[in-house]
């Protein structure tokens, strides 16, 4: 049987995943042993997982994270505060289809980002759409946007989201205009997204950090309530991975004499 024509109508159909598993079982000789549903069935779930994972690299490639991160990468051996039950927690409660947000704060180094990172990959995993933002960046696309018109454009593209990352509140100051564009993007999420926000700032420094009372009230409200709140502390991970292991004790050099 020539198989270059159907292998011809599987590209044209876009089966990448079964040509892949039908070439293989060619190259196979006990294949042939298995009856043709059970041949059948083997292309049929290596198309489903090609186009499982093509849809999770994509979805990888558009949330933009700023680091390669899992949860099963996360050290719990660090002393931060942070335990595998927090994250279990967030693993097994459907805190994104609950439509809830997540506060991860901390000092500088404690590994906020790469927690959110974790969790923004996990996201992926499980099927959602994902976007990562630096806040200053956040807050200077959200003036440009207004600078060209497009600004409600970008607040819906936002609305579309199902986890928006913010990381690093607060690290560079923030107009009291750029504060209520990120009021209205909670807003848009309220029962329609998740949204995770790290800071070096502890939560209840917030409304002190956003400056207008009235905004920052709103804010709050719409962020604190029902949040998963993660409060990292400690030194620097960054600074005790990079300092030089102690040397090997060693017996103390006899007195010269004199």
């Amino acid at each position: 049987m020539l198989i270059e024509p159907t292998l011809e109508k599987l590209r044209a159909l876009r089966l990448e995943g079964m040509i892949h598993a039908l070439e293989e079982q060619r190259g196979q000789g006990d294949v042939h042993a298995l009856g043709f549903e059970e041949r059948l069935a083997l292309l049929v779930e290596r198309q489903c997982l090609w186009k499982a994972n093509r849809a999770l690299a994509t979805r990888l490639h558009q949330a933009q994270l700023k680091m390669q991160a899992t949860l099963e990468d996360i050290d719990y051996r660090h002393p931060r505060g942070l335990k595998r039950a927090h994250i279990e927690q967030l693993r097994v409660n459907d805190w994104i289809g609950q439509h809830r947000a997540c506060l991860i704060t901390g000092p500088t180094g404690c590994g906020k980002t790469h927690l959110a990172c974790a969790l923004a990959h996990q996201a992926c995993r499980d099927g959602h759409r994902t976007l990562y933002y630096y806040a200053p960046k956040l807050f200077r696309d959200l003036q440009t946007a207004q600078a060209d018109g497009s600004l409600q454009k970008r607040l819906k593209q936002l609305a579309r989201i199902t986890v928006l990352i913010v990381d690093d509140l607060g690290l560079a100051a923030a107009t009291p205009k750029q504060y209520r564009d990120l009021l209205e993007i909670l807003d848009d999420r309220l029962g329609r997204g998740s949204i995770l926000i790290t800071s070096q700032f502890p939560v209840n420094q917030w409304h002190q950090l956003i400056g207008d009372a009235t905004v920052a009230d709103a804010i709050l409200d719409r962020l604190v309530h029902q949040a998963y709140r993660i409060e990292l502390k400690g030194e620097s991970m960054r600074k005790t991975r990079a300092a030089p292991p102690h040397p090997n004790p060693s017996p103390a050099d006899p007195e010269p004499a004199h």
